[in-house]
């Protein structure tokens, strides 16, 4: 008898001793599957909007257009121009505004990017399609970078100056009659009913912004053009949305 209840405890801790052995076995956590990493594409900061119009509307001096790509609308806003729903065009990178109301249209966008205008066809040909610097907007975004192979003479003539040198004497030159040379560095039709030309002759920085001279004007050049420009200088014309022009010549003649 006490033989048997010997061996029945001895059965019972061989039993408890088993499952002791695998219960770390079941309890074992298996390794954790990898979550698959999953890039998100971003939007190159240095290519503008582009698509099909699908509505626009002007008011208060802008026009307002709704771009579609790939499924994707995109609100752009630009100075004033024709528009013609369901062309497609593509526009200079701008400032990006979020929850922007215009007063004048009773609306609020979630989303709209204030570019320069749209973009001229041939303008990124000769390597000036605008790198924007990070982070800049407005004017700073449309501003074309310094190309330092540019070396022009100085206009002659009693209103001649160099790019730098209206910079450096904006304030004594406000409102009056400048002539400056330069190469055709970009150019933006249709702008506010004009053409914005940016012109470079080598002189200024770069850094400080003073290497590229924009001008208004109605008549057109070709990017890599050396062209004479003659007309009224104007400091800090800010035109808003975060288009503040340190230096601009306005209602411009453009000598070829």
């Amino acid at each position: 008898m006490m033989r048997s209840g010997i061996l029945f405890i001895a059965l019972i801790m061989m039993i408890n001793s088993g499952v002791a052995y695998a219960s770390p076995e079941k309890s074992a956590l298996a390794p954790a599957a990898k979550t698959p990493s999953v890039k998100t594409e971003k939007e190159d900061p240095n290519v503008g909007p582009s698509g099909k119009v699908v509505e626009t509307m002007d008011a208060g001096g802008y026009t307002y257009v709704c771009l579609e790509k790939n499924g994707k609308k995109t609100w752009v806003a630009v100075s004033q121009m024709k528009v013609v729903v369901g062309s497609k065009m593509a526009f200079e990178p701008g400032s990006v505004m979020e929850n922007f109301t215009s007063k004048s249209l009773g609306r609020t966008f979630d989303t709209i990017i204030f570019s320069g205008g749209p973009v001229v066809a041939g303008a990124s040909s000769a390597g000036h399609s605008a790198v924007v610097p990070k982070g800049a907007t407005g004017s700073k975004a449309q501003v074309a970078p310094k190309d330092k192979a540019v070396k022009v003479e100085k206009a002659t003539g009693p209103n001649a100056y160099t790019v730098a040198e209206v910079y450096a004497k904006r304030s004594a030159l406000n409102k009056k009659t400048v002539v400056v040379k330069g190469k055709v560095a970009k150019v933006s039709q249709g702008i506010m009913g004009k053409n914005w030309v940016h012109i470079q002759d080598g002189s200024g920085d770069q850094q400080k912004g003073t290497h590229n001279l924009v001008a208004t004007t109605l008549d057109l050049a070709a990017v890599g053009d050396i062209v004479t420009v003659t007309g009224t200088f104007a400091k800090d014309r800010d035109f808003g949305a975060g288009y503040l022009y340190k230096a601009i010549v306005e209602d411009a003649k453009i000598q070829k």
